[in-house]
């Protein structure tokens, strides 16, 4: 037979450690990277919020700024403005300044109050709105490029939020304003966003809590609510490019990936070295003196050779009790030749005993071979080697038969020798003594004194008179007898019980008389047929017993007993025999003419 190939400790973990590896670095990529995603979420949310704040300072630092609002949205297309003052030298904003203070000297551009903005000529609001728009987005062009946002921007928006009004946008150096994608736009330029719902959905939310995310791709829209405008809200909006920070983050969560990963090999290492050096080694060793035992038996080798494994550990244990296992196996095998040697003798015994109990019960048949005015057969099957049933038949003379069949409590040896006793008392008494009560009344006495052992057995004997076919039976506690007369079948006759034998003494027994005829047949048996149990427990019973009797009541008594023992068997099936199966059967054929 081919040797099947196993896979040694060291691999198994080996692949265990290296399944592990995987699996961490593959939660270490996802929990960093997810980490690393909160972390610049949280880092963009707070940058959102400050540029926010300056934008809304920028704008709220004029105290008539609801009005300037109103004015950029309402005449958007009537203002002349500078969008980047800051990079230009400014002459037209420095020039409307200088007109503006030549007309009114005592009001500041920077504080002026709505109650002097308004009782300012139009021309005069339109030129003081020009000159702070200009300021405001040179301010907003400083906010955008310090916080290095893509797109910095301030829109209204009505109740649907299905387009943008720009108020203002913040700009790089060099960039190109206008009203076209990825230019900034101007003052003025509407665009719809009708299709675009993470905004609609940004503005709503910032409308209600103050300010909101949107993300979007690559991109994230923060949005802030400055206040309302003819009717719209007015948001503070900006747009971050994330690709650059993904790319960061994808790299450095890699790097952190790759680190982990290289620890834990460096450990899984170190581990399996560990284990190779005081696991897999000792335990060799240990497997190596086992297939040594295992081959040899020779526990002192084992014993030397494990004695050197001193690790105060369950390795060190387990070599402890695999050496005090072999002894104990030794023991355990001296213990079984010594059983077995027993074992044996007393097999060898109890087949002699077997041979001798067998021996004491009739079993040439025909037994009288010059007889015919009767037939008879008898069997008895034991349980164990030997049993405690018996039968017997014998000439009392010329004219008298006796029948006996007894059940002794009990199996086995025991129930063996209290049945030889038994049969030889009731044998030689009734030799003497013709009366079956009377037989069993002696018996019974001469038992009871030294019964010891409390044990007892039933008894069934009867004296067939040849001659006349009178047969006088008497019973001591033993199963009721079958009768089939000539012209018609078996049945059960419930004759008169007496104690059991050996129960108690000066018991008298009662006999009674059955007229045989010619063609009569007598059935006796032993609690074993009726007992009989199938796997399910059910009993053979006294029915299928006169059943089985009635199948083969026209043959011989050796037929009647052989159909009766394969009805038993059939019916019992696999189950164990718990009990002897002892029958006698006997037919009366009477005098020949």
């Amino acid at each position: 037979m081919k040797k099947k190939r196993r896979t040694g400790i060291i691999l198994q973990v080996a692949i265990l450690f290296a399944i592990g590896a995987v699996v961490t670095g593959i939660l270490t990529y996802f929990t960093q990277y997810g980490l690393s995603i909160d972390s610049v979420q949280r880092q963009m949310e707070g940058i959102g919020g400050e540029v926010a704040d300056e934008v809304m300072m920028a704008v709220k630092e004029y105290p008539a700024y609801e009005w300037l609002l109103e004015y950029w949205h309402a005449h958007a297309r009537e203002m002349d403005v500078e969008y980047d003052v800051a990079f230009d030298a400014g002459t037209r904003t420095e020039e409307k300044c200088g007109v503006f203070s030549q007309r009114h000297p005592d009001l500041q551009l920077k504080y002026a109050a709505l109650a002097d903005i308004e009782a300012l000529p139009a021309e005069d609001q339109k030129l003081y709105a020009e000159i702070v728009y200009s300021w405001v987005t040179t301010r907003v062009n400083q906010i955008k490029q310090a916080f290095r946002i893509d797109y910095l921007f301030c829109v209204t928006s009505d109740e649907s939020y299905s387009s943008q009004f720009f108020l203002f946008s913040g700009a790089d150096p060099g960039a190109v304003r206008g009203t076209n994608y990825e230019e900034v736009y101007l003052l003025g330029t509407e665009i719809s966003i009708t299709e675009n719902e993470s905004l609609r959905e940004a503005m709503r939310s910032a409308r209600q809590h103050a300010s909101h995310w949107a993300d979007a791709g690559n991109y994230v829209d923060y949005y802030a609510f400055l206040g309302e405008v003819n009717g719209q809200g007015v948001f503070v909006g900006m747009t971050y490019n994330l690709s650059g920070i993904w790319k960061t983050v994808n790299q450095r969560t890699w790097q952190e990936t790759a680190f982990t990963v290289a620890l834990q090999i460096l450990l899984s290492l170190l581990c399996l070295a560990l284990l190779y050096l005081y696991v897999l080694r000792p335990l060799m060793k240990v497997k190596k003196n086992i297939g040594l035992y295992t081959e040899t038996k020779d526990s002192a080798t084992v014993t030397e050779n494990l004695s050197r494994v001193h690790f105060r550990n369950e390795i060190g244990q387990l070599s402890e009790d695999f050496v005090s296992m072999t002894k104990e196996i030794d023991d355990y095998v001296n213990r079984i030749e010594a059983i077995t040697a027993e074992k044996e003798r007393m097999g060898v015994e109890l087949n002699l005993a077997a041979r001798i109990q067998e021996g004491a019960l009739p079993s040439r048949f025909p037994p009288f071979p010059d007889r015919t005015d009767f037939d008879i057969y008898a069997v008895m099957d034991p349980a164990k080697e030997v049993g405690g049933d018996f039968y017997d038949f014998f000439l009392l003379d010329e004219d008298h038969l006796g029948l006996v069949i007894a059940d002794v409590s009990g199996k086995g040896i025991p129930a063996s020798l209290f049945m030889m006793v038994s049969m030889i008392l009731i044998h030689n008494t009734a030799l003497s003594e013709r009366s079956p009560a009377k037989v069993l009344e002696k018996v019974n006495n001469q038992i009871c004194p030294n019964n010891r052992e409390e044990m007892f057995v039933t008894v069934w004997l009867g004296v067939l008179e040849l001659s006349t076919g009178k047969l006088t039976a008497a019973s001591a506690g033993h199963e009721y007898p079958a009768i089939k007369e000539p012209d018609g079948h078996f049945e059960i006759l419930e004759d008169q019980h007496g104690f059991v034998i050996g129960g108690m003494a000066g018991i008298k027994y009662k006999e009674y008389e059955i007229q045989m005829k010619p063609g009569s047949k007598l059935f006796v048996y032993t609690d074993g047929v009726p007992e009989a149990s199938n796997e399910k427990q059910e009993l053979f019973g006294l029915d299928r017993l006169v059943r089985a009797l009635r199948r083969g009541e026209d043959g011989a008594p050796e037929e009647i007993l052989a159909t009766v023992n394969r009805d038993v068997q059939m019916f019992v099936g696999d189950a164990p025999q718990f009990d002897d199966l002892t029958m006698l059967c006997v037919t009366y054929q009477g005098k020949s003419e």
